[in-house]
Order: C-alpha cells, then sequence, then structure tokens
C-alpha cells in the first residue's frame, strides 16, 4: 500500500491530466454509488463509496467545517482522505490525501462539463464565491476554454473576491471583483458558483443567450445556488443522476415543486462525453450541476496513483 501525500499529487497532476482522466472513466459503465451523510451542528462528516468495474473501487471520508476557513489560523473547510482498492483483487493500493484529490476532481468535473456545453467561444467568467474552491475552478475552467479573457468575482464579503482577483492579476490573468451579481450574471458568457447557500443566488432572467452555467456548491437537499429560471430558461444536465436526483436541492426542491421533471435533465456526464447528448446552438443556454461522487475521486485517485507509481 502506498501513501500518497498531497505533494505527490501535485507533482503529477494538472488540469489537463485530471480532465482527461475523468474522460476515460466516462467511458466506461456507470458506478455503483453509496453515500453517508451525517451532521452535527452545522459540521457534517460525508463517507462516499464507489465501484467501477475495471477500473477500481474506493471510499472517501470526508469532513465539512464550513468555519475552518475564518479560523486562526485558517483551516481547510473540507478535510479527509481516500482509499483506493485494487479492482480484481480486492486490497488496498494507496491511501491519498482527500483536499488536494478533492479540488483536481471538482474542478476538473466542471471543466469537463464545460468542455462538452460552454460555446468554445466564450470571453468572459463570472465566479460566484471566493472560497477555497474559487481559483481551482477558475484554472480548470481557462484550461478547456483558453479564450476566457476576463474573471469577475462576485462573493457576500467582498474583500475576499477583491483579494482572489488581485491574486489573478498577480499571475497575469484580467479579474476584478464586482459588488452586483445581477450585472455581473447578465454579462458572463459562464457562470462558476461555488457557494454554501440555502437560497438562490443566480437568477435564470438575467442570463444572457448562449450562456453556461457550471452550479458546483449545493451537496445538500437543502442548498441552493440557482433559480427555477435558471434550470427552466437552460438545458439542464447533471454529472451524475445518481448523485444530484434525491441528494441535492439544486435538484430535489424544483422537482418537488414540480417546476422540472426527470426528463427535464437532458443527460449526465456520461451522456456527454460519450456524444449522446451536449449544446444544440450557440444561442441556447446550459446548466451543469457538479454534484460529486466517489467515482470520480476514484478515476482521479486511480490516475494519480499510477502515475505516481511510475515515478
Amino acid at each position: 500500500m502506498r501513501i500518497v501525500t498531497g505533494n505527490d499529487i501535485r507533482s503529477v497532476c494538472s488540469w489537463p491530466f485530471a480532465v482527461e482522466a475523468l474522460r476515460a472513466g466516462h467511458m466506461l459503465a456507470p458506478a455503483e454509488l453509496r453515500d453517508s451523510l451525517v451532521e452535527n451542528s452545522g459540521r457534517k462528516m460525508l463517507v462516499r463509496t464507489a465501484w467501477i468495474a475495471g477500473l477500481a473501487s474506493g471510499v472517501k471520508a470526508v469532513t465539512i467545517y464550513p468555519e475552518n476557513p475564518s479560523q486562526q489560523p485558517p483551516r481547510p473547510s473540507v478535510q479527509g482522505q481516500v482509499l483506493l482498492f485494487d479492482e480484481a483483487g480486492g486490497h488496498v493500493v494507496a491511501v491519498l490525501e482527500g483536499v488536494d484529490l478533492t479540488a483536481w476532481k471538482t474542478g476538473g468535473d466542471s471543466a469537463l462539463g464545460s468542455s462538452c456545453l460552454s460555446r468554445p467561444d466564450v470571453k468572459t467568467m463570472l465566479m460566484v464565491g471566493a472560497g477555497s474552491m474559487a481559483r481551482p475552478l477558475i484554472d480548470a475552467h481557462r484550461s478547456v476554454r483558453p479564450s476566457l479573457d476576463t474573471v469577475m468575482i462576485w462573493n457576500r464579503n467582498i474583500a475576499r473576491a477583491e483579494e482572489l482577483a488581485k491574486a489573478l492579476g498577480a499571475d497575469g490573468i484580467t479579474a476584478k471583483a464586482v459588488a452586483d451579481l445581477d450585472d455581473a450574471v447578465s454579462r458572463a458568457d459562464l457562470i462558476s458558483s461555488a457557494t454554501m447557500s440555502l437560497e438562490p443566488l443566480i437568477k435564470g432572467g438575467a442570463l444572457k443567450k448562449g450562456a453556461h452555467v457550471d452550479l458546483v456548491g449545493a451537496y445538500t437537499p437543502t442548498m441552493r445556488e440557482a433559480d427555477d429560471a435558471v434550470l427552466t430558461r437552460g438545458r439542464f444536465f447533471v454529472d451524475s443522476y445518481a448523485t444530484t436526483i434525491g441528494h441535492i436541492g439544486e435538484v430535489m426542491i424544483p422537482m418537488a415543486s414540480g417546476v422540472i421533471s426527470r426528463d427535464d435533465i437532458q443527460g449526465d456526464m456520461h451522456d456527454l462525453v460519450q456524444g449522446k447528448a451536449g449544446r444544440q446552438s450557440d444561442d441556447e443556454i446550459t446548466v451543469f450541476k457538479n454534484g460529486g461522487g466517489a467515482h470520480l475521486d476514484v478515476m482521479i485517485a486511480h490516475a494519480v496513483y499510477g502515475a505516481v507509481d511510475n515515478l
């Protein structure tokens, strides 16, 4: 068994590496998935398992402490580990550091979705939220859409948005913090949202024609980042039926109210990667729900383990 540290992961990972690992994984049959979520005083423990026939199986166990980034010293809001099992023999081949792997998995999932759904000529990106996933998502989207030349950042605490914009600027990326979310939504070609919001932030009525919306943050039955109009104006896709329907408020709440039905979901990541679904015109709005799931962690972990083991 190999211990794969965050440094090991960073030594072999890049956004093209992560995206292609996920693309290859979605050419296989869908994974068998099971999740368990325990909550205590706003803190959460999430255990996700996945078995991908012909590839590997794995378990991801993480804690989610939303207040950690504001502590002194700051700590990650998400902490945990991934166990990777040999698919043929059933033995543990690696234990991988979970924080770094989660960032590559989450950003890679959204970037792969964007590569299938967003217009190839997108220029302006809006990042909603300036937390720990904001920079990985910006970098991931820019890796598959190099036409992006401007990044707007909105955050409830605008000082954090300004800090991120300054860091992006130092790396040669044109970026600015914005205070008016609706106005920024109306000007963005690509919107990525990663917040802990319980109430919709993105209004469908503000979306421009041809926009792509990447919804990342909502991961519990009570969380939402987009209002009903986002889902009814756009063609709606999910990364996995199994991890979104019946699990995430972004899908559950509008389904329960009758705003959308199962038939309104146009496809999952398997359909997108295999060319069975996708954008149909330049003017249509596309919406992608990044629901996560241990199958994505297993795909990335398997690729990372193979790359690290060959060093």
